[in-house]
């Protein structure tokens, strides 16, 4: 009770913590399901007959009809009442999960992953443009950072659960399983979250207790104190004042945002000057979709935070698939204790989403607006120099010690990601900003367990095969070689991450202006 108590405060009141904590179990769906398909994975191989190149492909499919998917979903996200839409979705969901559960062979269950990847798809452009829309963007580090920990708790979950009722009872029983909760959750937001205004006009503030008339009601506001510009594009230092940052209550319904929006109003107080070619004078509602992909690729901050996200994900979609199968050969550990392992894991990936969310609001309130750019890069480029050690470690410990710091830098790098997307794009476009920008991470995460798993593959079929070790009595024991393979491919990959890093120190130099030319876009379509 203490701890719910504390999250309830820390969320800003049970209204916001409900919202926060149905979006976080959303996403825990999804990644329980992904990680699902590496949890049950020696049972695969044992029961279908598959390696590590057909495993992957099992979440490489449903991945990639995700991604075929989310353009026209996005576009649903941006013109209809979204929580109906998230709720149907999920509950479809979980009908294709138990497809998979009653799968006669391997093919059967390839087909119900296609069609599990062409509903989950909805997930990613509906949260984002639902956030954008609940929460004031001064404090969406720190709200996505919650959110996001549901997607690592989902992880643990789909590994531990799933992996521990796999070998106790049989693969199938795990995807029965993992299909039953989305039916309440289902229930619940469509139940229990009504559907906010569009573009800043709804804003649930700290201590709003009600929802009113299909808005929201906001009963208390904190007070702001005004924004410290650290000058981020070389103009003098200031501060903002004035009634929007003093006034004791939210800004009317109905109004634009502007004086919540502290990125916006940072490029304000430093005199950046926004991008007049880009600047929107319609509404973006009524934008056809190609339209809405050249103005998203004309925005150069985007461009570069879509690449190194996707890279970002890209190297962990597949080092979870393979996380189980790597810790039990490479340090000969049984089922129960490479589970254990893996929990570490997400115990660090989890504090460092959190983390990482609070520290980037933090230094946007002190005016450092391009925090939430150089922060992830760095993270990005310090989880490559602790990650080599982790998987080189022949000891499970201290590999593991390096292993959690650089899984923590890695997902630390994500809330400040999700909300800047949200600083640089129009309101009216944030549903289909964020369908393009998942349509090319859902790429990277589908190429991901199959890359991994072939390079993995290959390096095994030019080691001499040794011999096998494992302990679980009931899966078949790994060969040194193949551990070998999957431990060569996780280094490698890391160049992955470092380039992550690199595209991001770029966006130092865009982000402001990008910043300054979508509020100019609120503004010139209100």
């Amino acid at each position: 009770m203490a701890l719910r108590g504390e999250f309830v405060r820390r969320a800003g009141g049970p209204v916001r913590a409900k919202i926060i904590l149905l979006f976080a179990f959303t996403l825990g769906l999804s990644g329980a399901d992904g990680a699902t398909v590496g949890a049950v994975a020696p049972q695969l191989e044992t029961a279908l007959h598959i390696g590590n190149t057909r495993i992957g492909l099992l979440s490489s499919v449903a991945l990639l009809m995700g991604a075929i998917a989310t353009i026209p979903v996005g576009m649903l996200v941006d013109r209809i009442r979204r929580m109906p839409l998230l709720a149907a979705s999920i509950v479809l969901w979980s009908i294709a999960s138990l497809l998979g559960a009653f799968a006669a062979n391997y093919g059967d269950l390839l087909i119900s992953r296609l069609l599990l990847g062409a509903v989950v798809a909805t997930a990613g452009p509906a949260i984002a443009s639902l956030t954008g829309d609940f929460f004031p963007a001064g404090e969406r580090g720190r709200v996505y950072a919650y959110i996001l920990g549901g997607e690592l708790v989902g992880n643990a979950l789909g590994v531990i659960v799933c992996g521990s009722v796999a070998s106790i009872v049989g693969w199938r029983a795990a995807f029965v399983l993992l299909a039953l909760p989305g039916i309440f959750l289902a229930w619940a937001l469509w139940r229990g979250v009504p559907e906010p205004k569009r573009g800043g006009q709804s804003h649930l503030y700290p201590g709003a207790e009600a929802f009113e008339d299909g808005g929201l009601h906001p009963t208390v506001v904190f007070d702001r104190p005004p924004v410290r510009v650290a000058s981020p594009v070389g103009s003098s230092a200031g501060s903002v004042g004035g009634a929007a940052d003093t006034a004791h209550g939210p800004p009317p319904l109905g109004a634009a945002e502007v004086g919540d929006d502290r990125a916006r109003e940072a490029v304000r107080a430093a005199g950046v000057e926004p991008e007049p070619e880009r600047i929107l004078h319609q509404d973006p509602r009524g934008m056809r979709i190609a339209d809405v992909v050249r103005y998203a690729i004309a925005v150069p901050t985007n461009v570069l935070m879509i690449v190194s996200s996707s890279l970002g994900y890209f190297f962990f979609g597949g080092l979870t698939t393979f996380a189980i199968l790597f810790i039990r050969g490479r340090y000969h550990a049984g089922q129960v204790e490479a589970e254990l392992v893996l929990v570490f894991l997400v115990v660090g990936a989890l504090i460092g989403t959190l983390v990482g969310g609070r520290v980037t609001d933090l230094l946007l309130d002190r005016g450092h607006l391009q925090g939430r750019v150089w922060v992830p890069a760095v993270c990005y480029l310090l989880a490559v120099v602790l990650l080599v050690p982790g998987f080189l470690g022949t000891s499970l410990t201290p590999a593991i010690y390096f292993d959690t710091a650089g899984a923590a830098l890695i997902t630390a790098a994500n809330p400040a990601l999700n909300a800047a997307r949200l600083d640089i794009m129009p309101a009216g476009l944030w549903g289909r900003a964020e369908s393009i920008r998942t349509v090319v991470r859902s790429l990277a995460e589908a190429v991901a367990p199959v890359t991994f798993g072939a390079l993995a593959d290959l390096v095994a079929g030019v080691i001499p095969q040794q011999t096998p070790v494992g302990t679980h009595t009931h899966v078949a024991p790994l060969s040194s070689s193949a551990a070998q393979g999957l431990e060569w491919s996780f280094i490698i990959m890391l160049a992955t991450v470092a380039l992550a890093g690199v595209f991001l120190l770029r966006a130092r130099a865009t982000y402001a202006i990008d910043v300054a030319t979508a509020a100019a876009s609120n503004q010139g379509t209100d």
